[in-house]
């Protein structure tokens, strides 16, 4: 049904709060990347309006360090939309901050907590091939 696929995946070895975090986190940056993926506005039977969310599925993913990694790479090799969060992030308290404890991470060894993947379907396919659905 749809040409793309939007897939999150999040560490195994976080709390519960911070998997819900750092997917909310990430959610915000594949909208801001496509936001042709955002349907309608809502609207109630008393007409009131309420905002938009994605007219696409999304599916959340688990791993450990490695998969995370696995998946950056691959990701990076295809060309996906990739938006990633770092161990360290969970320290700041801001976007700029966030943005600096990114930069300041090893390019090549990113200490990955959660990574959004968007692109064409079979190209998230086989970056996030063998992973489990979260909770499954």
């Amino acid at each position: 049904m749809f040409d793309s696929k939007i897939a999150f995946i999040v560490r195994d070895d976080l709390a519960a709060w911070q998997r819900l975090n750092v997917v909310a986190f990430l959610a915000t940056g594949i909208a801001a990347a496509a936001p042709e993926i955002l349907g309608e506005r809502y609207v109630d039977a008393h007409g009131r309006h309420y905002g938009a969310i994605s007219g696409q599925p999304m599916l959340i993913f688990e791993a450990d360090i490695a998969g995370l990694q696995t998946s950056h790479r691959k990701g990076l090799e295809r060309d996906l939309t990739l938006i990633p969060y770092v161990h360290a992030m969970f320290t700041t308290g801001h976007d700029e901050a966030n943005r600096q404890a990114f930069l300041a991470e090893d390019a090549d060894n990113l200490n990955l907590v959660g990574l959004a993947l968007h692109g064409p379907k079979k190209a998230v396919d086989k970056a996030i091939k063998g992973l489990a659905l979260h909770g499954a």
